[in-house]
């Protein structure tokens, strides 16, 4: 931790309080919260960023789509819009931001909304003609103006909630005791060949009487572009740019084995200005430019299609991939039946 953060420990103390005070007043009720007719589930963290989110959200997308109507709703990180936006054919990543673009483009049957009023934006949707019978909230745990039906917290391998501090000493956007509100708890971004002892190890560390699973990242074997898909195994070899503005790029830039080339790392929902395409470009002279996927709805209507290509992700249950499926499946079945 470096000596500014330590600087910063008192401020941290002071919002520390804030928010303890703020979701006890949730809690006992003094301050309200919406509840709804509809299945919601919200999907988020303790910390700021970088726990595999929209993977998660996606998963949930692909395993409700072909009973529901699904709807995601999201604030838009970063859009140039403000308001309710419910995205159609004129959709792009400056009107929607970079994640639920992402989900409207690689799941069209899926209702994509954004509204930084969760609650003004599910009485939105529940209006359409073709209102979702369930709606996932991207990044809302700590929106407690809506009371989800169910709430699942994220926690990064690497960067567990319980070996981290409140800002602006450390990363968590309200201390860790908000864990309880979790229904379910997902470590995310794990290795591989992560044993039950050492998630067992895991689970002992995090103390929670909620069911806990482990996802990994699964990177696809295809590098996909507007003209086709090549093998990353073929490309790994290559001269290439690789561009990332995510929050943690090193597993993606592992993956690629991109240390024999050119890297570029940009901030998390990065807005690339035409410096920043030069700048590619210059660097990529006539070859490959690869990135992630929540940059390529960012990147591609400004490089060459020729050039740039995204490598798909997908979150991935290690193991109990099956149990947490019909946990989500009974509470959206039981809760539908009671609207």
């Amino acid at each position: 931790m470096n000596f500014f953060r330590k600087l910063l420990f008192p401020v941290a103390l002071i919002y520390w309080l804030v928010t303890f005070i703020r979701n006890f007043l949730y809690d006992i009720g003094v301050f309200k919260s919406e509840s709804f007719d509809v299945p919601i589930i919200a999907v988020g963290n303790l910390s700021v960023g970088g726990t595999g989110k929209s993977p998660q959200i996606e998963y949930l997308i692909r395993l409700l789509s072909d009973n529901y109507q699904v709807a995601t709703l999201s604030r838009g990180y970063k859009r140039s819009t403000t308001g309710f936006v419910l995205a159609d054919h004129n959709a792009n990543a400056k009107t929607l931001g970079d994640e639920p673009f992402q989900f409207y483009s690689k799941y069209p049957k899926t209702i994509v909304a954004v509204d930084e009023n969760r609650v003004e934006g599910i009485e939105i949707l529940l209006e359409l003609d073709k209102k979702p019978s369930v709606i996932l909230l991207d990044d809302a745990y700590q929106h407690r103006k809506v009371k989800a039906g169910f709430y699942i917290l994220l926690t990064a391998y690497d960067d567990l909630f319980c070996d981290d501090f409140i800002l602006p000493f450390g990363n968590l956007r309200e201390p860790s005791f908000g864990k309880n509100r979790a229904d379910m708890i997902i470590v995310t971004k794990c290795p591989n060949d992560i044993d039950e002892l050492a998630q067992k190890k895991i689970k002992d560390k995090l103390k929670v009487s909620q069911p806990v699973y482990f996802t990994t990242i699964a990177y696809d074997s295809y590098v996909n572009s507007e003209l086709g898909q090549l093998l990353v195994n073929e490309i790994k070899e290559e001269e290439k740019v690789v561009v990332a503005g995510i929050a943690k790029p090193k597993p993606f830039f592992d993956f690629l084995e991109a240390k024999s080339s050119e890297t570029m790392i940009f901030s998390d929902h990065h807005n690339f200005e035409e410096k920043d395409i030069n700048s590619i470009l210059n660097k990529a002279k006539n070859n490959k430019i690869i990135t992630t996927e929540k940059d390529y709805v960012r990147l591609k209507d400004k490089l060459p299609k020729e050039q740039l290509y995204y490598l798909p992700i997908q979150s991935q249950f290690i193991n109990l991939g099956s149990d947490f499926n019909n946990k989500i499946k009974d509470y959206v079945e039981q809760s539908s039946r009671n609207c």
